[in-house]
Order: C-alpha cells, then sequence, then structure tokens
C-alpha cells in the first residue's frame, strides 16, 4: 500500500465524491463510467490493495448494478470480498456483504447473525440490516 500525497489524495476524493453525486443525481450509468475511471487512477496511485482502491471497486460493483447489470454488481462484489485482507467480522468486509444482500437477498440471514454476534443486536448497523428483511 502506497502513501499518496495530499493533492493526489484530494483530486481521488473529489473524483469519487462527483461519481457518488452522479449516481445519487439519476445517472448510475455516468457513475459507473467515473468509477471504472477512477478505478485505474487509484491502482496506479494508491495500489490495488489500499482501502480506497477496493473502496472504488465496491462502488463501481454497485453503480453497474444500478445501472442494470446485477451480474456485474455480484462478480465485483465477490471479487472485492475475496481481495478483502481485513477478516470476516471488520466492519469494512460486512458493509460489502450488506452490499452482496441488494443482489443475493438469500444472503441477509447470514449477515444478520454475524452483526448480531459481532455488534450487538442494537447496534446501528445490526438494526439497518435486521429492517432490510421489511
Amino acid at each position: 500500500m502506497r502513501t499518496p500525497d495530499i493533492e493526489a489524495s484530494t483530486i481521488l476524493s473529489t473524483r469519487h465524491n462527483l461519481a457518488h453525486w452522479r449516481g445519487l443525481a439519476g445517472d448510475p450509468s455516468a457513475a459507473a463510467e467515473e468509477s471504472a475511471r477512477l478505478l485505474v487512477d487509484a491502482e496506479r496511485v494508491l495500489g490495488p490493495d489500499h482501502p480506497d482502491t477496493l473502496d472504488t471497486r465496491r462502488n463501481l460493483a454497485h453503480w453497474r448494478g444500478l445501472a442494470g447489470d446485477p451480474d456485474a454488481a455480484v462478480e465485483g462484489l465477490d471479487a472485492v470480498l475475496a481481495d478483502y485482507v481485513l477478516g470476516a467480522d471488520h466492519p469494512d468486509t460486512m458493509q460489502v456483504r450488506e452490499n452482496l444482500v441488494h443482489w443475493r437477498p438469500q444472503e441477509l440471514d447470514a449477515l444478520l447473525a454475524d452483526r448480531t454476534r459481532v455488534l450487538g443486536a442494537d447496534h446501528p448497523h445490526t438494526v439497518r440490516t435486521r429492517r432490510m428483511r421489511q
């Protein structure tokens, strides 16, 4: 994992925000395109294992799914999970699993059980996961 200079980090963060807001504005295809371009630079500047690079990959999968390609979403999220070295109980790992539940709802019960075990029944992430059942 490389440490970028502050300017490069700021530029990558700004580009991440741009993709995010494009998606929230109703253009997931543009968000996916921007995320794909950002990923190339994040891998070059930060390295492929940097948490921000992994987050960019997760976001790219999300936007591809919302743009109409759920298979790309699942494939991308599965790949991110495989590359995480943080452990099954790490919050970032569980967040990727939560994203996967959107595309594979049959995994909700396992995620809820793990969040309850790790975080407790009253933790906001556990409560949010439980609400996904409704």
